[in-house]
């Protein structure tokens, strides 16, 4: 960092300014690039489940609702969070103000504690699919899954302002210089933190998704003796989709903890949560790429997403009763 020259101040009018980075153009020029590539496909992804699910009749069902709210949750971190996330750790200056230095860590956290909450809904509809299917109808309903969303906005945005009261009161208060947004979470709180927003929804994802993976196998066993009994050729289609079954829950919580993890390793460690930290915009960003996969682990795999997207780009969905186009 170049410590001469009013150059590298934030506000070069301002003795008591923050020192800026200074980066050769072509650096820059990349990592805004990277950064508008990044947040587009975010975007564009989450916009394209959004459209599908809204649009086509036959996706009205309680798990799509779920992944529609996901969804919307996802897209508002791409289309804010991630400019500004971007913005603040390729210039190091911010330069967004007070209101906004409060705000932006809030949004930031009550959208990602909201993307979780979904996760876990997620396995919850899917472990009573599996594994109950006789009650499965009747305890998954329209109006049971729209109270869980509600629940679940509600509950993050009631969380997240008790665990940033004091920088929603006070975002200055860890500032050395003007030109920072300096946000502290102190070790106690963060590591309360820890169980309610980590160790509690990993271990319910783990759980459930551990009992539907024993539950799939156990059926695709017996789908494969039943078939051996009837025709051989059966047997490796059997064989296959326990495969896939596998294979689409070991990618759910691989995804899951690669993503989330590293956010709390200075709780593991013992520090504090801090803004400030030399490689939290690492870890940062490793949480918000979690928005991009979303879309790809939970719609993508599925066949109707695909021929859903077929139609929005094809201009098709603009015609007359296509919204009761069977996908």
């Amino acid at each position: 960092m170049d410590g001469t020259g009013s150059l590298s101040l934030c506000f070069p009018n301002v003795n008591s300014s923050c020192r800026r980075l200074q980066r050769p153009p072509s650096e820059t020029v990349l990592l805004y690039t990277l950064l508008a590539f990044v947040s587009l496909l975010t975007v564009t992804l989450n916009l394209l489940v959004i459209i599908s699910i809204s649009h086509f009749r036959q996706l009205h069902n309680p798990t799509n609702t779920l992944l529609l709210s996901l969804a919307v949750s996802d897209l508002l971190l791409g289309m804010l969070m991630m400019p500004i996330e971007g913005l603040h750790y390729i210039e190091i200056c911010w330069m967004l103000g007070r209101i906004m230095c409060a705000m932006s860590p809030y949004v930031f956290y009550t959208l990602m504690s909201i993307s979780l909450g979904h996760m876990v809904l997620i396995s919850i509809v899917r472990y009573l699919t599996i594994c109950d299917p006789l009650n499965h109808n009747s305890k998954i309903t329209m109006t049971n899954v729209k109270i869980s969303i509600s629940l679940c906005w509600t509950s993050s945005i009631i969380y997240n302002r008790l665990i940033l009261r004091e920088h929603l009161e006070n975002p200055e208060r860890f500032n050395s210089c003007l030109g920072e947004c300096v946000v502290v979470i102190d070790h106690i709180p963060g590591t309360v933190d820890l169980f309610i927003t980590f160790f509690g929804p990993c271990t319910v994802m783990v759980i459930l998704y551990m009992r539907v993976f024993m539950v799939a196998v156990s059926q695709a066993r017996v789908i494969q003796s039943q078939a051996a009994a009837a025709s051989t050729r059966a047997a490796p289609t059997a064989k296959k989709s326990q495969g896939k079954a596998a294979r689409t829950l070991g990618i759910l919580i691989v995804v899951f903890l690669m993503c989330f993890c590293p956010s709390f390793y200075p709780t593991l460690v013992g520090e504090s949560i801090s803004t400030g930290l030399s490689y939290y915009a690492i870890l940062n960003w490793i949480l918000l790429m979690n928005s991009c996969l979303n879309p790809l682990i939970y719609a993508v795999f599925y066949p109707w997403f695909r021929k859903a997207i077929k139609l929005i780009f094809t201009f098709k969905i603009l015609q007359s009763h296509s919204r009761d186009v069977l996908i």
